[in-house]
């Protein structure tokens, strides 16, 4: 069996028995919804969609491709502020950049290479991920989105030099790569986070309602409002 699968069978009874209700709160997901479209993301590994013929073909995998690609832009939808539309844009932009940049300087034969190249990009896709998209949203949409766009980049390259080829968008072993970046980066916003949080004597959340309180006691309505636009009412540590 895949370890995409495998990760996302375990993540799918986490969240069944509760146990990472935390996660979800911060990225505005319920129980139902992440079920769901973990659900949807295990049943779709077996499906494939052509989107571009042959020679140069382009294929979409429904689990890896298409339920991530839905699921990033219900996530974003739910996102606070244009500030953290933007900068989890530029975030996938950079992530979507690195993967490509890898594909292109890492060894073509997999053989050759010390790890796996699905937990190499996974890697590189995942802390990419996680330090520029910093909110746990922006971090897990530049990580996922960014594979599948470097797919895309990848695709466009061979339409555009006449190469016969194909591209898999989130199908094969890019499933596992999109399936284990975003786990990654959302568990190193999680851990990290939950350190920088120990060390600032306190959770974001409470800094953040520390630092709204002493804005409102001056009567500033105009601070107060770029406090809760610049942070998304706590945008970074979601």
């Amino acid at each position: 069996m895949p370890t995409g699968l495998i990760a996302l069978i375990v993540v799918t009874v986490l969240v069944y028995f509760g146990l990472a209700q935390r996660v979800l709160d911060r990225m505005h997901l319920t129980d139902k919804q992440a079920l769901f479209f973990l659900a949807l993301m295990i049943v779709g590994a077996y499906v494939n969609l052509t989107l571009w013929p042959p020679p140069t073909q382009l294929v979409i995998n429904i689990g890896g491709g298409l339920v991530p690609l839905f699921l990033a832009g219900y996530i974003l939808s739910r996102a606070g502020t244009q500030h953290e539309w933007s900068r989890t844009a530029l975030a996938t932009v950079i992530t979507a950049g690195a993967v490509y940049t890898a594909g292109r300087l890492l060894p073509a034969e997999p053989g050759t290479m010390l790890l796996d190249p699905t937990y190499v990009y996974a890697l590189i896709a995942g802390i990419t991920g996680y330090l520029s998209g910093r909110s746990r949203r922006g971090s897990f949409i530049a990580a996922t989105v960014g594979v599948i766009l470097a797919d895309v980049i990848y695709f466009v390259r061979l339409l555009a030099t006449g190469t016969p080829g194909r591209a898999a968008i989130g199908g094969a072993g890019a499933y596992d790569t999109v399936v284990l970046a975003g786990l990654l980066s959302v568990l190193l916003v999680e851990v990290i986070g939950e350190t920088r949080e120990k060390l600032a004597g306190g959770s974001e959340e409470e800094l953040y309602e520390h630092r709204l309180r002493g804005i409102q006691a001056t009567g500033s309505g105009r601070d107060a409002e770029h406090l809760r636009e610049r942070t998304g009412k706590g945008e970074g540590r979601e």
